[in-house]
């Protein structure tokens, strides 16, 4: 009994420490590939559109009147309050936050906005309530127990806003982009730009890179868009320049 005991006990601290080394090779990669990244920093980028720069990432704020709307919700909570205030933006203000996804860099601002409804895609709740982990056996959460859950091409009026809402999978199974009055495209990181054109997003960072590129050749679809506003390398408000060496099929 006591030999089977400390063969427990033995195989449970090997897969530990196989577990330990794991974290740590996976921490030192991300840490490389987020030298890559380029986030904005906070102001107004365009008219009424609004970057709040955490660190490595961005989320964006849409004005109208006096309220606001928010695309994702930014890696800490702490530094979206200290950037908001620069911009003088109450987080009260914030009627909504739509999620291009629910990883742990895009939604920790969620209880500073208090107000606000927030939404995702439908299909990337699977993260939430552990029907798909996001990384081994780890799902992902959000400070959040309601949310609204949104359909491919589904179009919201918000604030008077409007806002449609084009899945496209890869980097999650439900990242969504969100293409507000036409014209402004905000991605997440369902792509990625690189010296003003657009690319995969890293890699290392997607559940599934080949999924997320077929992704990208929908977005390049999109009629009507001029910007493009993305997480962690920034935005451009040349579209048709972004695309235009993106081949249809890959």
């Amino acid at each position: 009994m006591k030999k089977t005991y400390k063969r427990i006990l033995s195989g449970l601290g090997i897969f530990i420490i196989i577990l330990v080394f794991l974290f740590i090779g996976y921490f030192l990669k991300a840490r490389s590939v987020m030298k890559g990244m380029s986030a904005v920093e906070t102001g107004e980028i365009a008219q009424n559109v609004f970057s709040v720069k955490d660190a490595f990432v961005n989320l964006y704020l849409v004005k109208n009147g006096d309220h606001y709307i928010a695309f994702d919700a930014g890696n800490d909570r702490k530094n979206i309050q200290k950037e908001l205030k620069k911009l003088n933006i109450e987080p009260e203000k914030i009627d909504a936050v739509l999620l291009t996804h629910t990883d742990g860099d895009h939604v920790a601002g969620i209880s500073l906005f208090k107000n606000a409804s927030i939404y995702i895609s439908k299909q990337e709740e699977q993260l939430l309530n552990g029907k798909k982990s996001r990384f081994f056996i780890f799902g992902n959460k959000i400070d959040s127990k309601e949310y609204k859950k949104i359909e491919d091409q589904q179009v919201l009026s918000i604030d008077g806003i409007k806002i449609q809402g084009f899945l496209e999978p890869g980097h999650t199974p439900g990242s969504m982009c969100y293409l507000v009055n036409d014209s402004l495209l905000f991605t997440g990181d369902a792509l990625r730009l690189n010296q003003g054109k657009i690319e995969p997003f890293y890699d290392f960072f997607n559940m599934d890179t080949e999924t997320a590129t077929q992704s990208i050749g929908k977005i390049i679809r999109i009629p009507g868009v001029r910007f493009i506003f993305t997480a962690h390398n920034g935005f451009t408000n040349d579209f048709a320049n972004a695309t235009h060496d993106w081949p249809l099929v890959r």
